[in-house]
C-alpha cells in the first residue's frame, strides 16, 4: 500500500516517505518554517498545539530526532509521551504485539512519531491506526522523512531554489535512510544532479538506482574522491552504519573510506557550497571544518530540524 499523497492538505495525514509530496507540499512547509524559527527564537512557547498529546515511540536510539520532535512539540505548547526501547520496558516486553502497541497509544495521543530498526514499519503501523496520524522518524534501512525534509529546507535556505543543483552524497549509500529520503526529495525538481561517493559494497541498491534513474535526476555513481566536481552547491555526508553490518569486521574494511578534512575542502570544494551531515558522525568529518563557516552541520541544519519538526506537527494537526 502506497502512502497517501498530501496534494496540499496535511491535516490528519500520514507522513511517511518523501514520494508524498510535491513541490507545491514543500512549498506551503518552507512558508511556515521560518515562523516557527522566530517562535524558538522567541523563547517564549506559544500556544499553536495547547491541548494536544503527541507520542514520541522509538524502538532504536536516537537523540537528535527524538530530541527536536520533544522540543518541536513543546514550543508549541503541546504535552509529549515519550517512550524509548519500548521492547524492553512496555508490556512489549510481556508479549504484546506491535500492533496493539500502537493501538494502546492511538488512544492517548493526537499524533505517534514512530522510529523503527524494521523498513516498513512505520507504514504498518499506518495501517493499525484509524483516527490518529503516524510520523515516521526512521524505519531501518528504508526512509527518514522528516531528516530529508529539514536537509531540503536547508539546501532552500542557503540557494532559494531546488532545481538546478550539484551535490555529492557520501558514506553509506545503501542503508543510509536519509540518503534515502533526500533523493526522493530532490528527485521531485528538474535538472539536479548527484554524485554519489561509496565503496562499491555500500553503493544505492540497483532497484533505488535504476527506480531513482528513470526519474528527472542524473545519479553519478563514484568510488573516489577525485571524481568530485568542483562546482558542487553541498555536500552531504553520512556516517558507515555499524548497526546495519552482520560482523565488526565487514565494518571496520569500509568505515571512514571518506574523510572530509581542511585539505579535501581545499582541493574539491569551493568558497560557496555547504558540507552537511545528518549526524552522528563517527570520524568522517574532521573536527578540523566544524569552524568553517561552509559546515552547516551543527548551526543551521541541526537547528532547523526543530523547526521544520514544528511546522509539520503543525500542519499535521490541523492548527495552522
Amino acid at each position: 500500500m502506497h502512502p497517501q499523497k498530501i496534494n496540499g492538505d496535511f491535516k490528519g495525514k500520514n507522513i511517511l516517505s518523501l514520494d508524498q509530496f510535491t513541490p507545491k507540499d514543500l512549498s506551503i512547509l518552507f512558508k511556515i518554517t521560518p515562523k516557527m524559527k522566530r517562535i524558538a527564537k522567541a523563547a517564549k512557547p506559544s500556544k499553536i498545539l495547547e491541548g494536544t498529546i503527541t507520542t514520541l515511540l522509538f524502538y532504536e536510539p536516537s537523540s537528535r530526532t527524538f530530541g527536536s520532535f520533544s522540543a518541536a512539540v513543546k514550543q508549541l505548547g503541546g504535552q509529549t509521551v515519550e517512550i524509548q526501547n519500548p521492547q524492553a520496558f512496555s508490556s512489549m516486553a510481556k508479549g504484546e504485539t506491535f500492533e496493539d502497541t500502537i493501538r494502546v497509544f492511538e488512544a492517548y495521543s493526537d499524533a505517534i512519531v514512530i522510529r523503527h530498526p524494521t523498513q516498513g514499519s512505520a507504514q504498518k503501523a499506518s495501517e493499525v491506526t484509524r483516527f490518529t496520524p503516524i510520523i515516521s522518524a526512521g524505519d531501518g534501512v528504508g526512509e527518514h522523512p522528516t531528516q530529508a525534509l529539514l536537509d531540503l529546507f536547508t539546501i532552500y535556505e542557503k540557494w532559494g531554489r531546488l532545481d538546478g543543483l550539484v551535490g555529492v552524497l557520501a558514506g553509506d549509500l545503501l542503508n543510509g535512510r536519509t540518503i534515502h529520503s533526500l533523493i526522493r526529495g530532490l528527485l521531485l525538481f528538474p535538472k539536479n544532479t548527484l554524485y554519489l561517493l561509496s565503496p562499491r559494497q555500500l553503493r544505492l541498491s540497483r532497484v533505488d538506482f535504476l527506480s531513482f534513474s528513470k526519474r528527472k535526476i542524473k545519479l553519478i555513481e563514484i568510488e573516489s574522491e577525485k571524481d568530485m566536481p568542483k562546482n558542487a552547491h553541498f555536500w552531504y555526508w553520512t556516517r558507515v552504519q555499524k548497526e546495519r553490518f552482520a560482523s565488526l569486521g565487514e565494518y571496520e574494511k569500509v568505515k571512514n573510506r571518506f574523510v572530509v578534512t581542511k585539505e579535501l575542502l581545499r582541493k574539491h570544494g569551493n568558497k560557496n557550497m555547504i558540507l552537511m551531515h545528518p549526524l552522528p558522525r563517527v570520524g568522517e568529518i574532521s573536527t578540523e571544518v566544524d569552524s568553517d563557516e561552509r559546515s552547516v552541520y551543527l548551526r543551521s541544519q541541526i537547528r532547523n530540524g526543530m523547526y521544520i519538526r514544528m511546522a509539520l506537527l503543525s500542519l499535521v494537526l490541523g492548527k495552522i
